[in-house]
């Protein structure tokens, strides 16, 4: 269904309906991007081993451009990489791709892939009011840039004012494109840099219509600027949606910089510009990259994403992404690279409720951001969608399925799935009805998201809808009334694990726990387009500098910009010292010593869930402890899963062979969580591995000291299933970024009841808690 893909209306701002017949063709949320004939052309990244270049070429774009003469007269190449790869991107037929990667010095002929793109309460939920008690240095927060790749920017806002801001960084080597409705005076010194990435997207489509969108830096769908806004935004005093939400808007990061990388179009992110635009923003100088983009899943020397922020790690900078909104699915996670950040969604304490009044006299609370006309304070007949249609479908409320006879004047229930929500208020409006409730089925459970609908409508949970179709079924002539409460704080219990988050386990590599950590995604409040309105309809005329959604596209940035507070306060720290400082300082339970909540069953969540927890910056600004990792190490890890030279090298962009006289183990990748599959037919799965019996392994893990000496000492909540054993119990450390290893053999004494089990490792100094999830599964 699109909205399992997508866990607000983004569909809707990104697939707008003009396109919609012909983007039928991408029906997976990972996609060859066009469809092949054996004539017809399309794009490809090759890969080039760049390192052995031909004696006869002293230029490696001459030998490129040989390469490529050599197997088509009429290709040339769309964009050539420095970063993310040693290649270029191109178009040829399939056959030309065939002659092309039989070539000496051609690693790999890759086909485009497209790609989808997955505040005012939010710092404060995270504690970030309390941040002024840490003295943080503000202008080295200054001189962090935070790049964001999505749909481009609104520079209008006031997020992007830059008073108070210093001149920009002298290390910032980036700039802002002339295009459609762009100059480079639009830029400033919170704005720093504007770039936009066309190619591959005009490749697959043809020359961009710019009646309909901006060839351009511009933003006309309000993805990016609202990311953007909610990673380092300046603070916007009374900002609100329509009265919703009202206070002062702020980014994660409001010292911060901000530079745009508009990679994702009408038609969706393809591989080419995305891999352009990382090249880009690594040769600018950004220090934190925000992708709210993603996929399925492949292996790492395949992935365009994996290989660009690869070559992004490599040069320093912390790459957070979205996990996906294909939850509550199991192992439905995009961006599980261990050299990624993955984020999650939460909620957070921030409500927008509604109510509906049965002729029962039945109360039931929803959600909604509807603003207008009020409906009428007397009762309104109210209808269940599927009898109002002819169609098989027509629950769902899609365009033309309502029999305008048997819905006009009355309130109609429309099922959730298939379609956007907000579109389904539409069609209920253009077949004469007054107001909609938007039901919730088992797929979405008791999650809420609330949107600014064009009639009166409000959401409900699944145990509601349930008991107003109950209502509607049985009564003779049914009725009810809609009201809207505005915004209500304080909400309890939050943060829950939204329903759309996507999930582990970690399907490419299951000794590798995702997603990492998850963040506020759920009606976030931050900048918005002035190209559309807050729904993306083409109907909706409306305009907003701030507009409320949901999904991990919204999370992602809270990580980015909190990401970016470390970066500034440590600017020593690696992108994995950083992540761990966020992970490893993540809460998993209520002040009342509950563990947090999954919306979508209500019961307990648990790190497949929200990996090592809700992220808590204020804690992660002082870890005590970190878990690096560099290059090298993610090197040994391809070894681990047996990658050749030439993989690693599509990768990593050097010449690496593994060692034939060193054991590579997963197992010993220095990642601040553990995941330990067994397998009950035999003993452990997957890889070399320490075996002491057939269900027992053992993970080595190393420390890093980034705090005052300190002895800490090891805790662990025992698993009923599983034995773990921490070798040694205690580390003491003498100096600052002085390194302890220790190991953990955990050993299997029978299957669980269920699938999975769960525990937790915690080295404590009596001040720092450095914890660590661990995620036990069987097969």
């Amino acid at each position: 269904m699109v909205e399992r893909e997508h866990g607000n209306n983004m569909n809707m701002l990104i697939f707008r309906s003009l396109l919609i017949a012909l983007l039928l063709v991408f029906s997976s949320r990972h996609t060859i991007a066009e469809k092949k004939t054996p004539h017809s052309k399309t794009t490809y990244i090759v890969h080039m081993d760049k390192l052995n270049m031909p004696a006869n070429f002293n230029d490696h774009l001459l030998w490129y451009d040989s390469s490529l003469n050599s197997v088509s007269d009429s290709a040339e190449m769309l964009y050539t990489y420095n970063h993310v790869a040693h290649g270029f991107s191109t178009r040829l037929t399939t056959q030309e791709a065939e002659l092309l990667s039989k070539q000496l010095g051609v690693l790999s002929v890759t086909p485009e892939v497209r790609y989808d793109l997955h505040t005012t309460r939010s710092p404060e939920f995270l504690g970030l009011e309390r941040t002024t008690t840490l003295s943080l240095p503000y202008g080295k927060q200054s001189e962090v840039v935070v790049g964001v790749l999505d749909t481009g920017v609104w520079p209008e806002l006031k997020s992007f004012d830059d008073t108070g801001l210093g001149p920009v960084p002298s290390s910032w080597k980036g700039e802002c494109e002339r295009g459609k409705n762009f100059n480079p005076s639009n830029c400033n010194k919170k704005l720093v840099g504007a770039r936009f990435f066309s190619k591959g997207y005009e490749a697959a489509f043809g020359p961009i219509d710019e009646k309909t969108e901006s060839k351009s830096p511009r933003d006309d769908d309000g993805h990016g600027s609202h990311t953007s806004t909610t990673a380092a935004g300046s603070a916007v005093p009374g900002a609100s949606l329509f009265g919703f939400a009202n206070g002062t808007a702020r980014g994660m990061a409001t010292q911060a910089r901000v530079a745009t990388y508009k990679v994702c179009w009408l038609g969706g992110c393809f591989t080419s510009d995305i891999a352009a635009g990382i090249d880009k923003a690594i040769g600018d100088g950004v220090n934190i990259l925000s992708m709210s983009i993603g996929g399925g899943l492949t292996d790492y020397y395949k992935d365009t994403i994996a290989i660009g922020t690869f070559a992004a790690t490599a040069h320093g900078i912390l790459v957070s992404n979205s996990a996906g909104n294909g939850g509550p699915s199991q192992a439905s996670l995009s961006n599980v690279a261990p050299w990624l950040t993955t984020v999650g969604a939460g909620t957070i304490d921030r409500d927008f409720p509604s109510y509906i009044t049965l002729g029962n006299g039945k109360i039931y609370t929803g959600v909604s951001l509807y603003h207008g006309k009020l409906p009428p304070n007397s009762p309104l007949p109210i209808v269940y969608a599927g009898n109002a249609s002819d169609e098989s479908e027509g629950n769902l409320c899609s365009k033309g399925s309502l029999i305008p006879e048997k819905v006009a004047g009355k309130i109609v229930i429309c099922d959730r799935g298939g379609t956007a929500r907000v579109e389904k208020g539409l069609v209920v409006k253009s077949a004469g009805g007054i107001g909609m409730i938007l039901a919730n089925n088992d797929d979405y459970g008791e999650e809420l998201v609330a949107d600014s609908y064009l009639l009166p409508a409000l959401a409900l949970g699944q145990k509601f809808s349930n008991e107003l179709k109950k209502y509607v079924f049985s009564a003779p002539n049914p009725t009810a009334k809609i009201a809207f409460g505005g915004t209500k704080l304080g909400v309890e219990p939050s943060p829950v694990v939204a329903a759309f988050s996507s999930r582990g386990p970690n399907l490419l590599t299951p000794k590798v726990l995702k997603p990492d950590l998850i963040a506020p995604g759920v009606n976030i409040l931050a900048g918005w387009t002035g190209a559309i309105g807050p729904t993306g309809l083409t109907e909706d005329t409306r305009h907003v500098e701030f507009n409320i959604i949901s999904g991990t596209s919204m999370s992602c940035p809270h990580v980015s910009g909190l990401a970016s507070l470390l970066k500034g306060t440590h600017p020593e720290w690696s992108p994995a010292a950083i992540r761990s400082a966020l992970m490893t300082t993540s809460y998993r339970t209520y002040k009342n010593g509950q563990t947090i909540r999954d919306v979508a069953t209500g019961l307990p969540a648990t790190p497949f869930d929200y990996g090592a927890g809700h992220v808590d910056p204020v804690a992660a600004f002082d870890p005590g402890l970190v878990y690096d990792a560099t290059v090298d190490d993610y090197l040994s890890f391809f070894c681990a899963l047996n990658y050749t030279s030439n993989q690693i090298k599509l990768v990593a962009k050097r010449d690496f062979t593994c060692s034939k006289r060193k054991k590579y183990r997963v197992e010993d990748l220095n990642y601040p969580s553990f995941a330990v599959p067994f397998d009950t037919a035999y003993g452990v799965k997957g890889g070399s591995h320490k075996r002491l019996n057939p269900n027992t392994l053992q993970y080595t893990r190393t420390l890093t000291n980034v705090g005052a000496p300190a002895t800490y000492k090891v805790s662990v909540s025992q698993s009923p299933t599983v034995n773990i054993v921490v070798q040694p119990q205690t580390l003491s450390f003498r100096e600052l970024n002085e390194r302890k290893n220790y190991t953990v053999t955990f050993t299997s004494s029978s299957k669980p009841s269920g699938t999975a089990s769960f525990a937790y490792l915690e080295w404590s100094d009596g001040k720092h808690k450095v914890t660590s999830p661990i995620a036990f599964s069987w097969t």
